[in-house]
């Protein structure tokens, strides 16, 4: 009998994309603040990570707000990594917002507005309530099914316990399909909150701990609660101001978060939103969390947003500006004047600066060592060394990208690990910029619309 063969079936929820920075994991800094060589994805930097650091102990102290950071360096440097770094070392609750500066002229309102949307996204408000909930150990769940289908809705009984009392309640239909979907049973410690009826699974009983159940490594085992089995407790929800603006502001409420149609949100919604968040903080129930506003490319900016970004620095609930460029004394856009990275100076007094240096060589090999563990690529020494010459000699950039051409061309002649030759045949089939623009120059009379004029042999192109 021929063998039968299946086709391999992949689990896709396994499957993650890998970005330019997804190695990327905190900023890779001690207690003492002190940059690590090589932490957390990061490589280098020192200094530009140390600088990092303490913005961001000041951000967590909330001891700044409004204040604004430039990341300046050359391609290729690590500014935004940094930035990333920063994002993942404030965590979930801290709002951290991300945006190019091309990005609001292609949307559909005008340019001050696009920003006060991502200022108002990068300021979280903490709000704090108190609900009723039931929290102890199941006992015994009893349900009653109806003889025939229909004829009457299922009934049961729930028994809690704590370390001190015992109470049996009634179940209806709601409540019994909502401890089904949990797949609640005997031995589990759950929360019911009174006011929505939502069941939290907290974890198993160490009591049950010996049992003979169906286990798996995730199960968590908990200790009884103790006292009453009602009590008050105060949950906390972080949302950003401009998650309420949008809630307030259009008809389909909150479905306009996940369709991304805010559209512009008008100047007497927001004032409402602030004067009640203010009494809000008046009386204890919120308090506000300066959070982070990362604008990348922060040149292609123009003059009118440069003098809007000043205004937005001196409010009150201005969030942490971190703004990153890579060039240098240029055009301020909309403007005939130039100016360093592209911004005027008014804008540059207000920013504290932390320049990146190019990396060294050494420096570049750790880098390229990541990334192919992060790409999931063998790759011998001597191809990581050659990588890391043609990465030094010509950009990281385009190394790191020769990294999984290299594993193809690997998998192609059925090889196990990535060898200098593979190396090689990429570095032949795809060129870098360096190649790219000399070859332009050697056969610009064959082009269409060349613009650089005829030069004799001793003259330098920049």
């Amino acid at each position: 009998m021929a063998d039968l063969k299946l086709p391999e079936i992949k689990d896709l929820t396994r499957i993650e994309r890998i970005g330019a920075h997804s190695h990327i994991r905190g900023l890779g800094l001690d207690d003492a603040l002190e940059a690590r060589n090589v932490s957390q994805g990061m490589v280098g930097q020192k200094s530009a990570r140390k600088a990092a650091g303490i913005i961001l102990q000041m951000i967590k102290d909330g001891k700044i707000a409004g204040r604004a950071v430039l990341l300046a360096g050359q391609p290729g440097t690590g500014k935004t990594a940094i930035a990333m770094g920063m994002a993942k070392a404030l965590g979930e609750e801290t709002p951290f917002a991300m945006m190019a500066g091309s990005e609001i002229f292609s949307l559909e309102m005008s340019k001050t507005e696009a920003l006060t949307q991502a200022f108002r996204s990068a300021i979280g408000v903490r709000i704090k309530e108190e609900t009723e909930i039931l929290e102890g150990e199941v006992v015994e769940i009893q349900i009653d099914r109806p003889a025939a289908a229909g004829a009457a809705s299922k009934t049961g009984k729930l028994t809690l316990k704590t370390t001190d009392m015992e109470t049996v309640y009634d179940l209806g239909t709601k409540m019994i399909e909502a401890l089904g979907k949990e797949k609640v049973q005997s031995g589990d410690v759950i929360a019911i909150d009174k006011a929505s009826g939502k069941i939290t699974k907290l974890g198993r009983s160490f009591a049950r701990s010996r049992d003979y159940d169906a286990m798996g490594p995730q199960t968590r085992f908990v200790q009884c609660p103790d006292g009453e089995l009602q009590k008050r407790k105060e949950v906390v929800h972080v949302v950003t101001l401009h998650e309420i603006d949008v809630i307030n502001s259009r008809t389909q409420g909150f479905l306009a978060l996940f369709t991304g149609d805010t559209g512009e949100i008008r100047s007497e919604v927001r004032e409402q939103i602030d004067s009640k968040v203010a009494e809000w903080r008046e009386e204890g129930k919120a308090e506000i969390i300066p959070g982070v506003l990362f604008i990348d490319e922060v040149h292609m900016l123009d003059i009118e947003c440069f003098s809007y970004l000043n205004r937005a620095l001196e409010n009150e609930m201005a969030p942490i500006l971190v703004v990153a460029t890579n060039r240098g004394i240029t055009r301020i856009r909309g403007t005939n004047y130039r100016g360093p990275h592209g911004m005027p100076i008014d804008l540059l007094d207000r920013l504290l600066i932390i320049s990146t240096q190019p990396y060294t060589e050494d420096e570049i090999h750790q880098i390229l060592d990541i990334r192919c563990e992060e790409e999931d690529v063998e790759m011998s020494g001597d191809a990581k060394l050659l990588l890391t010459k043609i990465g030094h000699e010509t950009s990281l950039r385009y190394a790191i990208h020769l990294i999984t051409a290299a594993a193809l061309a690997c998998q192609k002649r059925k090889g196990k690990e990535v060898d200098i030759q593979d190396v090689s045949r990429v570095y032949e089939l795809f060129i870098d910029v360096k190649r790219s623009t000399q070859y332009m120059m050697d056969y610009q009379d064959q082009f269409m619309f060349n613009e650089i004029p005829q030069v004799s042999d001793d003259t330098v192109i920049a």
